[in-house]
């Protein structure tokens, strides 16, 4: 197979530019959109004058990019979760993809708080020293958090209030409370508390000889408050109930008494409601719910003998970590909180009084209702694959292998469908011809067809290796189940370099042909999990470029065995080549531009935080290359400012689909390159993760990942947000003039029909 050139050029898809010009930018007298009026109240802003910002120092004194330069890393973080929230109030999305987004932006918020907050809360413990871009101690961050978080919970909860509730029960989907329920369902409530509730409810007494209980993370509980004595004569006050995770959060009442409706209840309401069956004879004066969030970070030295046996006891304490928040109801008493976060040893910037479930991301439960959601699609099977989808033991004309000899093969999830990646592994698991197949797993499960098919390749005889990312965050007890399944099939199992988490996203199969040995890959920008597959978007390439297979066995020796790293022919590989390839690529635009000719980047991925890159970028901007960064979450970069990054444009898409491609393009003076990567352009990504970039050679492919990856995104004015140079997120929205409107994701979606 000849390497191609990099097409010359490459016609966008729709009239919107690669540079955005045609994009209207909110300012003053632009009426915002509901969402941006919701970014703008949590945050407490103005809307973003449309002129470059100004920093008045540039180069500190040493030489370098000032802190003025750079954007917090977990502010950043924090204002991409007000994006997500504010999906809650797009009008152009279905009332229960609404609802959706709330429950993800509490799901967010848990693990910000779990691993950020948690973080920032330990360095101020070990001298409140800074360690961030932009200068700032963890104490000032922590009250702009609190300040944040704070409003953007109270904004959270108004919104499920007084917009997603009365809109359901329009929909006769409805969470009823206490007072509003029938005497029928009065009693049926009362059935099934005695039933399925009551016999796993565990009441603690709060006394000198039942000290206060430990609250596992996350976890529900009650705090009582009595009068009276128990059966021993004891004259208690207070009481903690655990709601066991064992018990739905959402009970759904029987259709008889509620006509077939959605109707349902709260376990906090049937909990609270006969509370006082647990505490015969005593009178219950208040009962209140409460949620504590702990630490989750895992703490592994990098000597630690059994990584998965260090890590199995590291899970245990996950559940136990230190305090970071303490969440409880609107009508929770004074006294009571006071006592908790006494207890907890918390203070009141770290208590959260909500209006509701302290749990939302437990609401959301199934519903039959098609009509509020998303319209479905048929995932499209690239052409190349067609009728081999479902063929696990294959014949010459169904054989994906014959496919790939001939061409690589890309797949665009959730566009494309997941179906191929998994059923080449069955059909090398099946194939007499296949001698051996390695495989990364960063998050997976046991009833992964991924697994089952190595699973199986083992059983049959093929040498299987899997190198299994133990530390997967809050996958590390899935991943561990996977390791002893395979290792029980039969398969090879490593768990990669300690020290160096296994991100890269690689499929490498051995094949006897003719007497002669022939490698196939595949290389992808998103995790094997089918489940992801159909609710991120990821590239999948699919090789036999024997160069690229080469570069990839490369990868799994120095993974499994031990010596100095090849060198690879084409892919730019974590932690030794990535970081300085990508400088050297930017440089090269740099240089460009120097000597009078164009010099143009875009880069799409989820986060930028590396000061190397972020510093490089800055001096290709000074020098004039023309800079688009498409970033889903993070950045740390500070564009649109004047005389350090006028020449960068930074934009987030934030829709129907999480957005995880990663995708690096660069001019290069016409022979543009470009390469699909499992790599965010972080530290920890870059320097201390096992990562890898593959290049996308064939025209074909190119052209199309260019166009709709790329442009098809630089031209968003429906779900795109802009990044000004104060560090703030606007709402792009097409002009009142009669710009077409342009949503990435959907013209993806009208465009499967063209593949399919």
């Amino acid at each position: 197979m000849t390497t191609p050139h990099a097409p010359k050029t490459a016609k966008p898809i729709s009239k919107p530019k690669a540079n955005s010009d045609n994009v209207t930018h909110q300012n003053a007298d632009t009426a915002p959109s509901i969402e941006n009026q919701a970014m703008q109240s949590i945050l407490g802003q103005t809307p973003a004058p449309t002129d470059l910002h100004h920093i008045e120092q540039i180069i500190d004194e040493s030489g370098n990019f000032s802190p003025d330069c750079f954007i917090n890393r977990d502010l950043s973080t924090l204002r991409f979760q007000l994006r997500v929230l504010a999906q809650a109030t797009n009008p152009r999305h279905p009332l229960l993809e609404r609802m959706f987004f709330l429950t993800i932006f509490s799901s967010n918020m848990d693990e910000f708080f779990e691993i950020r907050v948690a973080g920032l809360i330990q360095k101020m413990k070990n001298g409140d020293k800074s360690s961030s871009l932009d200068g700032r101690k963890p104490s000032e961050l922590l009250a702009e958090i609190s300040q944040v978080a704070h409003r953007a919970v109270e904004e959270q909860y108004r919104i499920l209030n007084e917009d997603i509730l009365p809109e359901l029960a329009k929909s006769d989907i409805r969470y009823l409370k206490r007072h509003e329920l029938t005497d029928a369902q009065k009693a049926w409530m009362r059935e099934y508390f005695f039933n399925q509730v009551l016999p796993v409810l565990t009441p603690i007494s709060i006394d000198p000889a039942h000290p206060f209980p430990r609250v596992v993370n996350k976890s529900l509980n009650f705090i009582v408050s009595l009068e009276g004595k128990d059966a021993f004569g004891r004259d208690l006050s207070l009481a903690i109930v655990p709601a066991p995770r064992s018990l739905p959060r959402v009970i759904r009442l029987p259709d008889e008494l509620t006509g077939g409706r959605d109707h349902h209840i709260m376990l906090s309401a049937v909990i609270h409601e006969h509370v006082g069956e647990l505490f015969l004879g005593m009178k219950v004066t208040g009962c209140h719910q409460f949620r504590l969030t702990r630490n989750a970070d895992l703490d592994l030295s990098d000597d630690v003998e059994d990584l998965a046996k260090a890590l199995e006891g590291e899970l245990d304490n996950r559940r136990f970590g230190h305090k970071v928040r303490l969440e409880v109801s609107t009508n929770c008493p004074k006294e009571l909180y006071e006592l908790l976060l006494k207890e907890f040893e918390l203070d009141e910037s770290q208590l959260y009084r909500v209006n509701g479930p302290v749990n939302l991301t437990r609401m959301l439960t199934s519903f039959d209702k098609p009509e509020l959601k998303f319209t479905p699609f048929t995932h499209a099977i690239p052409k190349p694959f067609k009728g081999m989808e479902t063929v696990k033991v294959a014949k010459d004309n169904t054989s994906m292998f014959n496919v790939m000899k001939n061409k690589d093969v890309l797949v665009h999830h959730p566009f494309d469908a997941f179906t191929p990646v998994v059923n080449l592994l069955w059909q090398a698991a099946n194939d007499p011809d296949v001698l051996a197949i390695k495989q990364t797993i960063y998050r997976s499960g046991t009833n992964s067809e991924i697994v089952q098919a190595l699973a199986a390749a083992a059983r049959n005889g093929k040498e299987v290796t899997a190198v299994i990312e133990l530390r997967a965050r809050f996958d590390e007890a899935s991943n561990i189940a996977v390791a002893n399944m395979l290792t029980d099939a039969g398969a090879i199992v490593v768990y990669g370099v300690v020290g160096y988490k296994t991100h890269a996203k690689l499929m490498l199969i051995v094949r006897r042909e003719d007497g002669k040995i022939r490698r196939y890959a595949h290389l992808g920008t998103g995790n094997y999990h089918a489940g992801n597959a159909k609710a991120y978007t990821d590239y999948g390439l699919f090789t036999a470029h024997e160069e690229i297979c080469a570069d990839v066995a490369g990868v799994f020796g120095q993974l499994t065995g031990m010596g100095r790293p090849l060198p690879s022919h084409h892919i730019m590989h974590a932690p030794f080549t990535l970081h300085d390839g990508l400088i050297r690529l930017i440089d090269d635009e740099i240089n460009h531009v120097k000597n009078g000719k164009k010099g143009r980047i875009i880069l799409k991925c989820n986060a930028i935080t590396e000061r190397g890159i972020i510093n490089k970028l800055y001096e290709a901007s000074r020098a004039g290359v023309e800079i688009d960064l498409i970033i889903r979450s993070i950045c740390c970069l500070r564009p649109q400012v004047k005389d350090l990054s006028e020449h960068i444009r930074v934009r987030s898409i934030v829709g129907r689909f999480l957005e995880h491609t990663r995708v690096y393009y660069f001019h290069n003076d016409g022979d543009e390159k470009l390469y699909c990567s499992s790599a965010d352009l972080m530290d920890r990504n870059l320097l201390h993760r096992v990562e890898v970039a593959f290049p996308i050679l064939d025209e074909k492919l190119f052209k199309r990942i260019y166009e709709d990856g790329l442009i098809n995104y630089l031209g968003d004015n429906v779900q795109a947000w802009e990044l000004d140079g104060r560090g703030e997120w606007n709402q792009v929205h097409h002009d009142k003039d009669g710009t077409d409107i342009h949503d990435a994701q959907q013209c993806l979606l009208e465009k499967i029909c063209e593949r399919a």
